[in-house]
Order: C-alpha cells, then sequence, then structure tokens
C-alpha cells in the first residue's frame, strides 16, 4: 500500500448532497468498494496501527461489516456483528445512543471471551454516536476495545468527543 494507492482509493469515494434529506452530504463508498485494489488499501490502512493487537473484529452494521469481513480473512481472526435492534435472535447486550431525530439502539451476540481484545471497524465517523455505543457494548459483553478504526471521518461533525480516538484513513 502507497499513498498514491490511498489517494486514488479516497477519490473513488463521492459527495451526494441533499441526501438523505436536505442539508445533509452523503458520503457514498460504494465506487471504493467496487474497486479491489481500493478496497484492500484501505482494508491495509484500517489493520496497520493494530497489527497483531486485536483477536476478533467488531463490525458495526451494515458498511462496517464489510470491512471487518475483509479484516477477519487478512488477519485471521473472527468478527462481532454489532446489529441495530432487533436483528439478532438472541442479542446479549444493547446499546442506546441519540440521534438528531431521537435514539438508537445496537446489540450484539454472545461470542465473546472475558478480555478478548476487539477491535472496532466502521466506515464513516461523523456524530460518534454509534461507535461509542460499540465501545460500551463490548464493555458490557466483558471484551476490550483495543482499538476503532473508521474509513472516513466527518471532522467538522465533531465525532471524537465522544469515541475518544479514533484511526481514520482519511478525514474531510
Amino acid at each position: 500500500m502507497t499513498n498514491t494507492d490511498l489517494e486514488r482509493a479516497k477519490s473513488l469515494i463521492t459527495s451526494i448532497p441533499d441526501y438523505p434529506e436536505p442539508g445533509v452530504n452523503f458520503r457514498d463508498i460504494s465506487p471504493l468498494l467496487a474497486d479491489g485494489a481500493a478496497m484492500r488499501a484501505v482494508t491495509e490502512a484500517l489493520i496497520a496501527p493494530f497489527e497483531g493487537q486485536f483477536d476478533i473484529v467488531g463490525g458495526l452494521e451494515a458498511r462496517g461489516f464489510l470491512f471487518a469481513g475483509t479484516i477477519a480473512a487478512m488477519t485471521g481472526v473472527g468478527i462481532l456483528p454489532i446489529r441495530k435492534a432487533g436483528k439478532l435472535p438472541r442479542p446479549a447486550a444493547a446499546a442506546s445512543y441519540s440521534l438528531e431525530y431521537g435514539t438508537a439502539t445496537i446489540e450484539g451476540p454472545d461470542v465473546l471471551n472475558e478480555g478478548e481484545r476487539v477491535l472496532l471497524v466502521d466506515d464513516i465517523l461523523a456524530t460518534g454516536g454509534t461507535l461509542t455505543a460499540a465501545q460500551a457494548l463490548v464493555a458490557d459483553l466483558g471484551a476490550r476495545v483495543v482499538g476503532s478504526a473508521v474509513v472516513l471521518e466527518l471532522t467538522d461533525l465533531g465525532g471524537r468527543s465522544l469515541t475518544g480516538d479514533v484511526h481514520a484513513v482519511f478525514a474531510d
């Protein structure tokens, strides 16, 4: 992975104004996901600061699953699927967080061992609510978050004020 690979990968992220509602500038990573070389470069960049430090990857629904699966395959670890409420048949833990228009809840299954080291992965860090809830959920399941990584951080939205340190491959 070179800086040129990452620059090209970043160029594949597109902005869609006024989606899903007026005033929101949606970042679409679909073109990046569709490009094998870009996907690999970004995945390697997500892993780099945490290599050898995690036992399982926690992927946040939905696009975080895609990177978590790739990281798991590349590093030989398993996946902790962190789902929206109501998607798991037997959730072991749940955490709620605030949205601009209400609250949401995420859930996790009972697949972690006490003290297991978890790398949390998502596509975008915006306001930080989902990632902060995932950090709490992992702790409730008896494991330890060793790091959080995202493809893109939207710095103007101040998510780090909630999440603490996050490794972002790109910032906008």
